[in-house]
C-alpha cells in the first residue's frame, strides 16, 4: 500500500523548536533585531541595582558628586529601559505577525495541495484544529508571552553575572541553596508536562473533531428526533478534556515551589551579609547590590515559572503544527497551467507544454488500491479508454467504481500499478497539468457560500466573466442562469438554494472553463426529477462533443445508452 503519513495524536515535543526553524528563516531578521532589544532592555534593567550600590557608597562616604553621578545614571537607565523595552516590544510583536502570518499561509498553500488520501485518514476537526486552533494559540503567546519570556529570561541571566561580580562569596551561597532545589523542581516538571500538555492538546483536538463532525451531522440527529446524542457525545468529550486538564494544572502546580525557595535563601543571604559587613568584608554598598539584584532574579524565577505552563503549551502546539507541517507537500513554485481549450482561451492560456500531451489514451493499468485501514478496493484492475470513447462504470455499491474514478484523475495515488495518459504516468507530472487534462464531477459537488461567479472561480486560471458567461452558452443553460439570477446569484450558505441537481450543473460548468479532454462524470439524475435529470443529460451531451467521458452510471436508461460499459464487482473488472 502507498504509505499514507498520520498524524500523531501526541507527537514529540523533544526537537520542536530544531525541526521548525526552517519555518522561521523568512523573518530571522526581525527576530535577531529583537532580541538585541530585548538584551538591551533587559541590561537597563539589570544595570540599575549597581548604580543605585554606587549611589549609596556615595552617601556613606559624604562624596556628593559621586551621588549626583549615580542619580544621573539610575535616571538615564531607566528613560533607556523605558525606551528599549518599547522597541523590543514592537520589534517581538511585528516578528510575531510577521510568522503567524506566513504560516497561515503556509499552511493554508499546502493543505491546498494535499494528496486527498491525507485529507480522507484524518478528521476534519483535527485538521481544523491544528491549522486554525493551534496557530491561534500560538498567536496569544508571541503576542502576550514571548516578550517577557524573553525579557524574564535574559533578566535571570544578566542578573546571575552581576551577582558573581558583586560577591563571589555570596553569589556561591546563592548557587548552594538555590540551583540544586530549583534542578529538582524544574526535572519534575518536566517529567510530567509533555505528557500532560500533550494530552490535554490531543483531547482538545479530539472535543473540535467531534464537535465539527456533529454540527455536520445536524440534520441527521435532529431529523429522527436524537438531538440529545449531540449532547451526549460533546459531554464524554468535555469530561475527557477536564481530566486532562485538571492533571496539567497538577503538574503545573509543581512551580508553586519557587516560592519556598525564595524565602529560604533571602534569609540566609541575609545573615551572611550582616556578618560579611561587620567582619568589613563587604560594604553597605555591595549589600544593597546584591539585595536588589537576588530581588530582581527571584522575581524573575518566578515569573519565569508562571510562564512555563503557557510556553509547554506554545510548545505542544507547535509540535502539533510542525507534524502537519511535516506531513504536507511543500509548495511548488507558481506556474501557468498548461493545456485549456480554445473555446476559452483566455482562461488558462493555449493548450500544449507540460508533461501531459494534449490527446491520449488513459490507461489503468494492473491496479491495486486500499484505504489507510487495510481494506482492499481495487485488485489486478486494467481498462483502456481510448481517445474520444464514452464508456460507463457500472457496478453494485461498494464495487470500486467511484475509487477507480479517482485514480484515474489523479486524485488517488495506486499502491500497485499506474494510471497513464498518452503514455505518461500521471505520477511523473505536476498535479495541475493532470487537472487540466482530466476532470471528475463528483456526485456531491462542493459549494462554497458565495455567488455562483465565486463558486465557478474555484478553477485553475483565475477564469473572468465573459468566460463564465460563455461556459454557461455552451452547455445551453442561459435560462436557468437567468432563473437562478446570474453570476452574481448569492446561492447561500454552502449552496443550501441549489437542488441536487442544479450542483452537479455548477460541477459541470466549472469542467466546461477547463475544458479538460477527459470528463469523469459521477452520474447523480438517478434521484432526481425528470426535468432536472434531463437537463443535465443535455449539459452533459453538449459538454462531450471533442472529449473522453466516461460516467459512473446509475440508472438504467443512461446504462442503456453509453456504447461501452465496464463492470467492476468486488474491487475487480467482469
Amino acid at each position: 500500500m502507498a504509505e499514507v503519513r498520520v498524524l500523531a495524536d501526541d507527537p514529540p515535543v523533544a526537537g520542536t523548536f530544531r525541526r521548525f526553524w526552517p519555518y522561521l528563516r523568512p523573518h530571522r531578521a526581525i527576530l535577531a533585531a529583537a532580541l538585541l532589544a530585548s538584551v538591551a532592555s533587559t541590561a537597563a534593567v539589570v544595570g540599575i541595582a549597581p548604580a543605585i550600590g554606587w549611589g549609596v557608597d556615595a552617601v556613606s562616604a559624604g562624596d556628593r558628586g559621586r551621588l549626583w553621578q549615580a542619580v544621573v545614571l539610575m535616571v538615564g537607565l531607566a528613560l533607556a529601559r523605558m525606551l528599549l523595552l518599547r522597541w523590543s516590544e514592537l520589534l517581538l510583536s511585528a516578528a510575531g505577525e510577521r510568522t503567524i502570518r506566513g504560516l497561515r499561509d503556509l499552511v493554508v498553500a499546502r493543505l491546498a495541495r494535499a494528496p486527498l488520501r491525507f485529507i480522507e485518514a484524518h478528521r476534519t476537526g483535527d485538521l481544523l484544529r491544528r491549522s486554525t486552533g493551534e496557530i491561534a494559540d500560538l498567536t496569544l503567546f508571541l503576542r502576550d508571552q514571548l516578550p517577557n519570556l524573553v525579557g524574564v529570561s535574559l533578566t535571570i541571566a544578566l542578573t546571575t553575572v552581576l551577582l558573581l561580580v558583586c560577591s563571589w562569596l555570596l553569589a556561591l551561597l546563592l548557587i548552594v541553596l538555590f540551583l540544586p532545589l530549583a534542578i529538582a523542581i524544574v526535572a519534575w516538571f518536566n517529567r510530567g508536562a509533555p505528557e500532560a500538555f500533550g494530552r490535554q492538546a490531543a483531547a482538545d483536538a479530539a472535543m473540535t473533531a467531534a464537535f465539527t463532525e456533529t454540527l455536520s451531522a445536524h440534520e441527521a440527529l435532529v431529523a429522527p428526533g436524537r438531538p440529545q446524542e449531540w449532547t451526549r457525545r460533546f459531554r464524554e468529550d468535555n469530561d475527557r478534556l477536564q481530566q486532562v486538564a485538571d492533571r496539567t494544572l497538577v503538574v503545573q502546580n509543581r512551580l508553586e515551589l519557587f516560592g519556598m525557595i525564595e524565602g529560604l535563601a533571602t534569609a540566609a543571604l541575609l545573615l551572611l551579609s550582616v556578618w560579611l559587613v561587620r567582619a568589613g568584608h563587604l560594604g553597605v554598598g555591595t549589600v544593597v547590590v546584591f539585595v536588589v539584584a537576588t530581588r530582581n532574579l527571584f522575581e524573575g524565577v518566578l515569573t519565569l515559572s508562571g510562564l512555563a505552563g503557557q510556553a509547554q503549551l506554545a510548545r505542544v502546539g507547535l509540535a502539533r503544527l510542525t507534524d502537519l507541517l511535516d506531513a504536507l507537500p511543500p509548495v511548488p513554485d507558481p506556474a501557468p497551467v498548461p493545456g485549456t481549450g480554445p473555446a476559452l482561451a483566455e482562461v488558462a492560456g493555449a493548450r500544449g507544454g507540460g508533461g501531459l500531451p494534449t490527446h491520449g489514451d488513459l490507461v489503468a493499468d494492473a491496479l491495486g488500491f486500499g484505504y489507510v485501514d487495510g481494506a482492499q478496493v481495487l485488485r489486478d484492475v486494467s481498462v483502456t479508454f481510448p481517445t474520444g470513447d464514452r464508456a460507463g462504470l457500472v457496478g453494485v455499491t461498494g464495487s470500486g467504481k467511484t475509487t477507480l474514478a479517482k485514480l484515474l484523475a489523479g486524485l488517488y495515488e495506486p499502491d500497485v500499478g499506474a494510471v497513464r495518459y498518452g503514455g505518461v504516468d500521471l505520477r511523473a507530472v505536476p498535479a495541475r497539468e493532470v487537472r487540466a487534462r482530466i476532470v471528475l464531477v463528483p456526485q456531491q459537488v462542493h459549494i462554497i457560500t458565495g455567488t455562483l461567479a465565486e463558486n465557478l472561480a474555484l478553477v485553475p486560471g483565475e477564469p473572468g466573466r465573459p468566460a463564465m458567461e460563455r461556459a454557461v452558452d455552451l452547455l445551453g443553460l442561459g435560462d436557468w442562469a437567468s432563473r437562478l439570477g446570474g453570476l452574481d446569484a448569492d446561492l447561500g450558505t454552502r449552496g443550501e438554494r441549489l437542488s441536487a441537481g442544479e450542483r452537479q450543473i455548477v460541477g459541470l460548468l466549472r469542467a466546461a472553463l477547463i475544458d479538460p479532454p477527459v470528463l469523469l462524470l459521477d452520474e447523480a439524475t438517478a434521484d432526481l426529477d425528470p426535468d432536472a435529470a434531463l437537463r443535465l443529460e443535455r449539459a452533459v451531451e453538449r459538454l462531450r462533443p471533442g472529449r473522453t467521458l466516461v460516467v459512473i452510471a446509475h440508472r438504467p436508461s443512461t446504462i442503456e445508452r453509453l456504447p461501452r460499459i465496464v463492470r467492476l464487482d468486488a474491487g475487480r473488472l467482469v
